[in-house]
C-alpha cells in the first residue's frame, strides 16, 4: 500500500525520473532540458533541505511522487554554493549540466529569443535555450529570486517554496494534497523565517493545475504572466 515518507538519498534517481516524466511539452521535447531539469527544480532541495522533501512510496520502496522545497528561499540562496560544488560539480552534474559560458548576462529562455524573460518553469512554444538552463542551474538568484518585476517581492513575502510532481498513474488520488499538507506542517515547525507562507510557479503550458492548487489553499499572485506566461501562486501560513 502506498504511503508518504521522508526522502532518502537512494530516492535520487527516481526523483530525477519523476521530474523528467512530468515536464511540460516545451521542456520534455528538448533533450537538453530533459537532462538538466532535475538540477533546476528538484535536486537542490533534496541535497540542501532533505528534511523538507517527502516521497510518495508505492509500497515497494519505489518513489512515484515527491514534494521538494525549502522553508526559506533566501536560506537556499545562502547554501547554494555547496550545491554547485557537490552536485553540479560532480561527475553526473558535469555530464548533465554543462558549465555555462558566462554568468554576467542572462541568455534568453528561447533560442533566438530577445531579452531576459526570467522564466523558471517553462515558456510557451519555441525551443528552450540550453545555455539559459545551464545559467539558471548555476545562478540561484536568477532561478528563484530575480527576473521580471515582482519576482523579488514574491520571494521576500512568501519565503517558503515547493515543487510537487507525481507520476501520471498516481495523480488525482488525493496524494498531492497529502504531500502538500505534510510539507506545510514541516515548514511551520522548521523554526525558519517563512514570511507570509509558501509560493510556487506553474508553467504557462500547465495552467490546468491551477484549480488543484486553489483547492489546497493557494491563490494566484499577480506577475507570473510576465514570466513567459507562467502563473505564480501563494498560500498564507
Amino acid at each position: 500500500m502506498a504511503f508518504i515518507r521522508p526522502f532518502r538519498p537512494e530516492d535520487t534517481e527516481n526523483a530525477k525520473h519523476i521530474c523528467r516524466a512530468t515536464l511540460p511539452p516545451t521542456l520534455s521535447h528538448s533533450p537538453a532540458a530533459l537532462r538538466m531539469a532535475p538540477y533546476l527544480w528538484t535536486l537542490q532541495f533534496t541535497h540542501l533541505f532533505p528534511q523538507h522533501c517527502l516521497i510518495l512510496d508505492d509500497g515497494t520502496g519505489t518513489a512515484v511522487g515527491y514534494v521538494a522545497g525549502t522553508p526559506d528561499v533566501w536560506a537556499l540562496a545562502e547554501r547554494y554554493p555547496r550545491y554547485v560544488e557537490e552536485v553540479l560539480g560532480g561527475v553526473e552534474g558535469r555530464r548533465d549540466v554543462p558549465v555555462p559560458g558566462q554568468l554576467g548576462v542572462r541568455e534568453g529562455w528561447l533560442v533566438g529569443g530577445v531579452g531576459d524573460e526570467g522564466v523558471q518553469d517553462g515558456g510557451v512554444g519555441g525551443e528552450v535555450n540550453p545555455e539559459c538552463l545551464a545559467q539558471l542551474a548555476y545562478k540561484v538568484e536568477w532561478l528563484v529570486l530575480e527576473g521580471v518585476e515582482g519576482k523579488r517581492e514574491l520571494a521576500e513575502g512568501w519565503r517558503a517554496m515547493l515543487h510537487i510532481d507525481l507520476l501520471e498513474g498516481w495523480q488525482g488520488k488525493g496524494w498531492g494534497r497529502k504531500l502538500i499538507e505534510r510539507f506545510v506542517e514541516g515548514v511551520k515547525g522548521s523554526g525558519e523565517d517563512y514570511g507570509k507562507g509558501v509560493h510556487l510557479g506553474i508553467a504557462g503550458e500547465n495552467r490546468k493545475v491551477v484549480a488543484f492548487y486553489e483547492r489546497v489553499g493557494f491563490r494566484v499572485y499577480p506577475g507570473g504572466e510576465k514570466e513567459g506566461g507562467n502563473v505564480w501562486m501563494v498560500r498564507d501560513l
